[in-house]
């Protein structure tokens, strides 16, 4: 009986620890909407990793310096984002995150619209989730 109560046990708090891994990332991933429509230096350079891989659906592939001055110098400049179809799978100390992005922007002061699919890759470091890589591709 005992070893039934402890096998129950662990697998509670595995599925808990998992559901709280999920939950991090979120929260990760919000704080990166965020900061993308109004961006912090401190803060996007410690939510990123310095070997970023930043994809663009147009191909154009950034590194954390070339992605941080595009947002911080307005660039790439993004008025609203919206994400939706959400996914998270937490592997180890990494995370994959897909969803549709839907955002205003007014880059080089032309107002526009994007709807892409995402990628986001995420590592577990000892400050929390850092985001690694970023894949864009257009909605078909």
């Amino acid at each position: 009986m005992i070893k039934i109560l402890l096998i129950f046990s662990s697998l509670i708090l595995t599925v808990n620890l998992a559901f709280g891994q999920k939950a991090e990332v979120e929260e990760a991933v919000t704080q990166l909407t965020k900061l993308m429509v109004t961006p912090d230096s401190a803060v996007l350079d410690k939510l990123i990793l310095n070997n970023l891989s930043y994809g663009h659906s147009s191909g154009k592939v950034q590194t954390k310096q070339e992605f941080m001055h595009a947002l911080l110098s307005g660039e790439s400049d993004f008025v609203d984002i919206n994400l939706t179809d959400q996914t998270v799978i937490v592997q180890n100390k990494t995370a994959l995150v897909r969803h549709t992005l839907n955002a205003k922007t007014n880059d080089k002061n032309v107002p526009g619209n994007v709807k892409l699919y995402i990628l986001l890759i995420w590592s577990k470091e000892k400050a929390g989730w850092k985001l690694l890589g970023r894949q864009a591709v257009k909605v078909p």
